[in-house]
């Protein structure tokens, strides 16, 4: 049965090549899709079939991608390996765009997901031309009922010119209610404050809107998200886990925080996740979450009764809690409300509501700066995502990782991070196997020799106090003190032998 229920959009509805076909060379298309979840899974393909065959043809067939964030093989993955996508913002994951990226054949801009949207409004990244939008429905007055991530589509489907619109019969129709649409943000000097008080608040409509007239296609499908399992908790995990854990309990015995905890943030990724697997064997109760994704510790709290509300923009599930999911939304919806990722991310309730934050890092420094995003300072990865969003307005701002990479042959602690993504002012806590690192309180010498002890793998630790005391005797100041030819010389090694053991 059709879950297009206006007739105006009825006549509208064609094959996935016919909507391609109206998207131009040159054009700037907004996409949904965030993690993974709720992306346009046909017109993207029919897209790049088509860029294909043109470039094949020696034409020129290239547009510029904005979506909320990472997406999946049948958006981000055939446009890169086509050749086509001439811009991509605001943060990706896959290996085909990472590789046009890094090859010069994708212009990247790398920016936080709260600032993403309102730089479209802006009109600052260009005018957007076609959104292409994944829905779960359309109702009979035209509104449109969002899939399994919200993400930008509100801006998109506002700012484009053009509007196509995928209506996906995968998704749960029982979706609609879990969203909160707020339409109440506009740019300077019109914005308002955001009347959220709790993660559970809701203060939008269930729908988004669109002005019929700019909608030039519908095309129905019925293909899943993008779900990848996580990886089985090993015990480096389990360690991190339980250490983050023990920092909270502290927290909440020095009075710093109430029992059920501040509302919890927690990044996208298998530590992220294990840590959410240790507060379900904890003995806190009525925890709350105000973040940008679910995943599946969050959905296992849920259904421990531990987690009362979790406030996100995109689920991040394996495939089998995407299952789980949709198989039980109409449950799910009381404890979940999806927002846009400008409200998710939005700095101000985050620090109003006292988030912890909790998310992941590539490297850091002995300072306490955190590189999250590229490899040897130029390789992009991935991207900032919401971490900087969160990072710096968090009431307290973690950071967890193995100690080493690469099966030990690696640090993850270094002298000098090969990228700054997050400075020492906004790094509070640094956590891994080895330990905790406190930083809140610490000049940047002591802050050093904590994260040296309590967090640098044995492997490490003597080479990194040695670079210390080096630096201290050599520097010419003894505030943050640097050898700047030893610091580098630890990413050259790792570049030209793979290890830092050599």
């Amino acid at each position: 049965m059709s879950r297009i229920h206006s007739s105006a959009f009825q006549a509208k509805v064609m094959s996935a090549a016919d909507a391609a076909a109206l998207i131009k060379d040159g054009d700037n298309v907004g996409v949904s899709g965030f993690t993974g979840s709720g992306y346009p899974k046909e017109v993207p393909v029919a897209l790049a079939e088509r860029i294909r065959t043109a470039m094949a043809a020696g034409e020129q067939y290239r547009v510029g991608i904005f979506t909320g964030a990472s997406t999946a093989p049948e958006l981000d993955g055939v446009l890169a390996a086509s050749g086509g996508m001439s811009f991509r913002t605001p943060y990706q994951s896959d290996p085909e765009l990472r590789k046009a990226i890094n090859t010069g054949v994708t212009d990247y801009c790398d920016i936080h997901l709260s600032h993403s949207g309102p730089m479209v409004r802006q009109g600052f990244l260009g005018n957007m031309d076609v959104a292409v939008i994944e829905v779960t429905a359309i109702t009979e007055d035209g509104q449109l009922v969002p899939s399994s991530s919200i993400g930008n589509n509100n801006v998109y489907l506002d700012v484009a010119d053009k509007v196509i619109l995928e209506v996906n019969s995968w998704q749960s129709e029982e979706l609609e209610g879990m969203h909160d649409v707020y339409y109440g943000t506009e740019l300077p000097p019109n914005n308002v404050p955001i009347p959220i008080v709790k993660p559970g608040d809701r203060i939008g409509q269930t729908t988004l809107r669109v002005d019929p007239s700019k909608v030039i296609a519908v095309v129905e499908t019925k293909d899943p998200d993008r779900n990848s399992p996580f990886k089985p908790l090993d015990e480096d995990s389990k360690t991190i886990a339980g250490y983050f854990l023990d920092f909270l309990q502290n927290e909440v015995k020095q009075g710093r925080m109430p029992k059920n905890l501040n509302p919890l943030q927690s990044g996208v990724g298998n530590i992220a996740n294990a840590v959410l697997s240790g507060l379900l064997n904890s003995d806190l109760e009525n925890l709350t979450s105000y973040t940008e994704v679910i995943q599946d510790g969050m959905v296992d709290l849920i259904d421990a009764g531990k987690l009362t509300v979790a406030s996100a923009t995109a689920f991040s599930l394996s495939p089998e809690y995407a299952d789980k999911m949709n198989d039980n939304a109409a449950f799910y919806r009381n404890h979940i409300v999806l927002r846009p990722q400008e409200i998710s991310n939005n700095p101000e309730p985050i620090r109003r509501m006292g988030v912890i934050s909790c998310n992941g890092l590539i490297e850091a420094d002995i300072y306490g700066n955190v590189n999250s995003t590229h490899i040897m300072g130029s390789k992009m990865q991935n991207g900032i995502g919401g971490s900087g969003d969160f990072t710096r307005n968090a009431y307290i701002s973690c950071f967890v990782t193995p100690s080493t990479a690469k099966g030990g042959a690696i640090s993850c602690i270094v002298p000098m991070v090969s990228h700054h993504d997050h400075t020492e002012h906004d790094v509070m806590v640094i956590i891994t196997e080895q330990g905790v690192a406190d930083l809140r309180h610490l000049a940047p010498r002591k802050r050093a020799r904590v994260v040296i002890e309590n967090c640098a793998h044995p492997d490490y630790r003597d080479a990194l106090l040695d670079y210390l005391e080096r630096a201290e005797k050599t520097a010419n100041s003894l505030h943050t003190p640097h050898d700047l030819r030893e610091a580098l010389s630890w990413h050259v090694r790792c570049l030209e032998t793979g290890t830092m053991k050599a």
